[in-house]
């Protein structure tokens, strides 16, 4: 596709049926397209894509893009060759006679964009490939995955480097949505980007709502936050194969339609759950933290951690595949004590000392994050380096503020007994004693007999619990994993135990009255922001239409159209073809393709 002589807003909207840019994607692109090197930073679903897809069809010669997930890229192309792109794969799902028809017509300049995995760019035969060809840029999505510091750290990705010494002429440009000052900087020096500009166009994603829960009965909490979004799409990450596998099976038995998604899957499977998730015919997906799902689905309503990542960076990652249409989404994490030593547990079989330092440098941003006393999204921007005045008014903490009180008491008390137990003991131990409980292992051990015994009788086991995790966290206390997860004091703790510092912790939420267990059931997908019965019944209708087409071509149903194009459609209802050409989403390719299909629908529903 040949647009060099038309503007970049004119590809935009006859290619993408998009009427103006987001922000700073207009400048980003024009810089790629004079040739210059760029590193791009911004959120998930701000339109990093665009940002070198469209200069890939206004510069001369072939894109490559490089992808470490095959799934992404194949929706990705998918998506762009129903816009009318001329857009290939070149990876390990190919068998050898499609691998041979895409590189005929690479080396026929029949493409546009090509994406390639890491593994297969690097090699010398392939490079050597490219070296013949006219190249209009390099494009490395998921540049953080090339940093140490990095949440993803791939050694394949590093190789990249040689882009640079191989093709000094080509612009590149690298792009994450997730990358600290540290991580961004030794990127741009590994890929050899030095004379590159820097995007940083923010973190936040204002239509996620962050809301967060220390387990109690974790299956209880995902149940009962789920119904608040019963029918929408959803991710659910899970800490282990087994506990994907169980949460899955828990979720069907409720009634929900929900399918298990992880490595150790048989791969037809696998593809199976993913396809049916990606053409709405299954409303939540069950998989591994650590296993790279890929999605690029616009539409997932939520995204929950049953169990705490073990990083900021890849939690941010992670929900950020919520809401990429920019319509309402939420991320809600579930957390625990033994989340956190499993975490640690991890980090200790680490061999390499300044590995162990930086992964236990994230997961304390992480924790700091599950304790939050002050807005959540102010934290997670914060991390990243942006700094936010006002608390976001979106959140869990914003919403429901925790009541602070003055806990040196409590502090002296807690600290105390685990003093006079020698730190030989763990949390639920000592808690007991402290509440005076007359078990046998207490009293066979003596313990009855401590002036630490009973002193604490006026908080439940619960509250006792919450107040020795936040002393955890705030460095008064440490957990010895290797010594059967007992309590060790450190030395902040002296001076509260000698009275010289004072302790504020957040007071335990009292127990919610029965009446509150339910919430209300919320809207779901995009039928948030329309405004009447009728806009969201012609809405659903139209989900439905899109199933059936996206069934029949076999591609996600988004890349028919994303449930934002579909609202806008639900509130226009037009009735011409360039009505229909006014909707955001409907460029030409789609006009043609799906045009008399969605208009003969919305007239039969509005008639």
């Amino acid at each position: 596709m040949s647009l060099r002589t038309t503007s970049i807003a004119t590809t935009l909207a006859e290619v993408f049926g998009y009427g103006e840019f987001r922000p700073h994607q207009a400048e980003i692109i024009e810089h790629l397209v004079d040739g210059r090197d760029s590193f791009v930073l911004m959120p998930t679903g701000g339109g990093k894509s665009l940002c070198f897809q469209i200069p890939a069809l206004h510069r001369p010669g072939v894109a490559i893009v490089v992808s470490p997930l095959i799934a992404l890229m194949k929706d990705q192309v998918d998506a762009l060759r129903a816009n009318g792109v001329a857009a290939a794969v070149l990876n390990s799902s190919l068998c050898a006679e499609e691998s041979a028809s895409v590189l005929r017509d690479l080396r026929a300049g029949a493409l546009d964009l090509l994406y390639v995995a890491p593994e297969r760019l690097v090699l010398d035969g392939f490079l050597a490939e490219l070296s013949r060809l006219e190249l209009a840029l390099f494009a490395i999505d998921e540049a953080h995955c090339v940093s140490q510091w990095g949440h993803d750290f791939r050694p394949e990705y590093v190789k990249l480097g040689i882009l640079r010494e191989r093709f000094p002429n080509v612009p590149i440009v690298a792009l994450t949505a997730t990358a600290d000052e540290q991580t961004r900087a030794d990127v741009v020096h590994q890929l050899g980007l030095g004379d590159a500009r820097i995007f940083v166009t923010g973190f936040d994603r204002p239509n996620i709502h962050y809301s967060s829960a220390y387990k109690t009965k974790p299956a209880v909490q995902l149940l009962e936050f789920l119904r608040a979004h019963q029918g929408a799409s959803g991710i659910v990450y899970a800490l282990s194969r087994k506990r994907v596998e169980e949460v899955a099976a828990k979720l069907r038995a409720a009634g929900f339609s929900a399918g298990a998604y992880h490595a150790g899957m048989d791969a037809a499977k696998r593809t199976r759950v993913q396809d049916d998730f990606l053409g709405d015919r299954l409303d939540i997906v069950v998989a591994t933290v650590a296993f790279g799902m890929g999605i690029d689905k616009p539409d997932v309503r939520f995204v929950v951690h049953y169990d705490m990542p073990k990083s900021i960076e890849g939690y941010y990652q992670e929900t950020g595949r919520a809401g990429r249409d920019g319509l309402p989404a939420a991320a809600f994490m579930l957390w625990s004590m033994q989340d956190v030593m499993t975490a640690r547990g991890f980090i200790d079989a680490v061999a390499k000392e300044e590995q162990r330092r930086i992964e236990t440098h994230k997961l304390s941003a992480m924790i700091a994050y599950a304790e939050a006393l002050s807005c959540r999204r102010r934290a997670l921007l914060g991390y990243f380096g942006e700094e936010r005045a006002d608390p976001c008014g979106h959140c869990d903490v914003c919403e429901n503020p925790p009541e602070t009180y003055d806990a040196t008491v409590d502090a002296q008390k807690a600290l105390s007994a685990v003093y006079r137990l020698r730190e030989r003991f763990g949390m639920g131990y000592v808690v007991d004693v402290l509440r005076g409980s007359e078990g046998e292992r207490i009293i066979s051990n003596g313990h009855d007999e401590l002036s630490v015994y009973n002193i604490g009788a006026e908080h439940s086991k619960d509250d006792w619990s919450a107040i020795f995790r936040q002393l955890i966290h705030r460095g008064y206390l440490r957990v010895d994993v290797a010594e059967y997860s007992t309590l060790k004091l450190t030395p902040a703790a002296g001076p509260v135990l000698r009275g010289e510092e004072s302790v504020v912790l957040a007071r335990p939420p009292a127990p919610r009255p029965k009446s509150a267990e339910k919430p209300a059931k919320l809207p779901k997908s995009a039928a948030t922001v329309l405004e009447t019965d009728e806009q969201v019944a012609l809405f659903e209708h139209l989900r439905e239409v899109r199933r059936e087409i996206a069934a029949e071509q076999s591609v996600p149903a988004y890349v028919v159209f994303a449930d934002a194009a579909l609202a806008d459609m639900a509130r226009r209802a037009p009735g011409t073809r360039e009505e229909f050409l006014e909707v955001s989403g409907v460029g030409a390719a789609k006009l043609e393709r799906y045009g008399e299909t969605f208009l003969a629908a919305i007239a039969a529903a509005t008639a």
